[in-house]
């Protein structure tokens, strides 16, 4: 198989690459794959699958422990095996990637095993991966290249991995619970982590050098996620930036400074979770003169062409934000153009952001501060989940929906959702999103009672003027 020639290779097996490779092969092309660790890349081996796997084990902490008091279940003393629920969420990695495994086999996908660098215009050279058994060919040849291979975790300098220093990566394989843990990082990473250390019974404080959680949301939206983090007992230091860190005896001794005046907290881990960084890096860009913009994103054109046209990206070495979904829809997106069935351009407004803590918070498109921002005239419509009856019914009520429309059409141009089940029902907006709907068609669209979506329907007939049940 030395030097066999492809229509397309595919560097990276996450969920932007494997899906990539299965809709080009549909398109009729000769594909290969090569990934560095194990089918699925880093989101379903150490990330997106795993740590929703340890969510949902947080969920049922806190839905047991709130028995009595909800539901006038009595229980017994809750205790829990760490070590089983990290294993239940490695075997859900595991479950997946023999299944991406076995679609790329189904599609005719040939697969390898190795670390890439990209030679030339149409050439990948495959090295072997320590450990791991040499690949079955020294090199591919491809009419096209696409490079996926999406982020690693960011540290800030100095930074060491280890002795109870981790990233989510460590996170996911810790199967010993920290007693204390300092989150450095109020973004989504470092707040799904937060929430479940929490949920099993640690001792969180949440630092942030911004002014809120989640920089960049809306700030409503964000407010509130903070009041639920904090009535869960975790300390929350916005505002705060950090600084340096020293080992104190058995704990972590962190020092973090706001408005110009130094504090120190202390905890037994320190999980960095300050972003990622795109993996574009030592795979060849530098030799052949593909453009890499500032923080290592891959500069790409319309049809996802680096400054090479034979060579593709997609993901997250192209640009933020970095979500396996959006990935996976560039992917998909970029196959299809080089195939010509479908024209250049992709809408990053359309790419809906979930974060899985509790409550869940779901976004599309612009917030009423953005879409005011860029001088659009707005009508808004808020509705808290309090007032929607299966929320109340099942104890799930904090929270809100908000829909952001044009002021002159009612096209709805943005969602914000936090609460009970966001991460599910925000897709009813993103198909709305697409076909333009507006808050009109929305409001006179049918929904089933009792629902969390319904809130959605009134968040639209709020934006209306029409609200019934707020």
């Amino acid at each position: 198989m030395a030097n066999a020639r492809y229509d397309l290779v595919v560097i990276g097996s996450g969920p932007g690459g494997y899906v990539a490779a299965i809709r080009a092969s549909q398109l009729k092309m000769r594909v290969a794959v090569i990934e560095r660790d194990r089918p699925g890349g880093v989101c379903l081996n150490w990330g997106c699958i795993p740590s929703k796997a340890l969510l949902n084990s947080a969920g049922a902490m806190d839905t047991i422990r709130g028995a009595a008091k909800e539901h006038g279940i009595e229980v017994g003393e809750v205790r829990f095996d760490f070590a089983k629920v990290i294993a239940r969420s490695r075997a859900a990695a595991d479950k997946l990637a023999r299944g991406v495994s076995f679609l790329l086999k189904k599609n005719k996908v040939d697969y390898f095993e190795a670390d890439a660098a990209i030679t030339g215009p149409n050439s990948v050279a495959l090295k072997p991966v320590e450990g791991k058994a040499p690949p079955a060919a020294a090199s591919l040849e491809g009419e096209r290249i696409l490079i996926a291979a999406g982020s690693g975790e960011r540290l800030f300098p100095g930074m060491k991995i280890g002795d109870g220093v981790i990233t989510s990566k460590e996170a996911l394989v810790l199967d010993r619970l920290p007693a204390s843990v300092i989150v450095i990082g109020a973004g989504a990473i470092g707040l799904e982590f937060g929430y479940f250390y929490n949920a099993f019974g640690s001792t969180v404080t949440i630092v942030e050098l911004e002014k809120q959680m989640l920089p960049g949301f809306d700030s409503e939206l964000a407010e509130e996620l903070r009041r639920a983090f904090v009535k869960r007992k975790v300390t929350v230091m916005l505002g705060h930036g950090y600084k340096s860190m020293a080992r104190s005896g058995d704990l972590w001794s962190v020092t973090v400074n706001a408005d110009g005046i130094d504090k120190s907290i202390e905890a037994e881990a320190v999980l960095v979770a300050v972003g990622r960084t795109p993996l574009s890096k030592n795979i060849g860009l530098e030799k052949l003169g593909i453009e890499v913009e500032r923080g290592g994103f891959i500069k790409i054109n319309d049809s996802f062409q680096t400054t090479v046209p034979s060579i593709y990206a997609i993901g997250d070495v192209i640009r933020p934000p970095l979500l396996a979904h959006k990935a996976s829809a560039e992917g998909i997106a970029a196959v299809e153009i080089m195939a010509g069935v479908r024209e250049p351009g992709f809408d990053l407004l359309s790419i809906p952001g979930c974060i899985y803590c509790q409550p869940e918070v779901a976004t599309v498109g612009l917030s009423e501060a953005d879409a005011k921002a860029r001088g659009i005239e707005v009508k808004v419509g808020k509705i808290p989940f309090r007032t929607n009856g299966k929320a109340v019914a099942i104890g799930e009520a904090e929270g809100f929906v908000k829909i952001v429309a044009t002021k002159k059409y009612g096209e709805v141009i943005g969602c914000q959702i936090i609460g009970h089940g966001a991460t599910d029902i925000i897709s009813e907006v993103v198909l709305g999103k697409t076909l333009e709907t507006t808050t009109a068609e929305i409001g006179k669209t049918v929904h089933p009672h009792p629902t969390m979506s319904e809130a959605i329907m009134e968040a639209a007939l709020a934006a209306e003027g029409e609200a019934i049940n707020f």
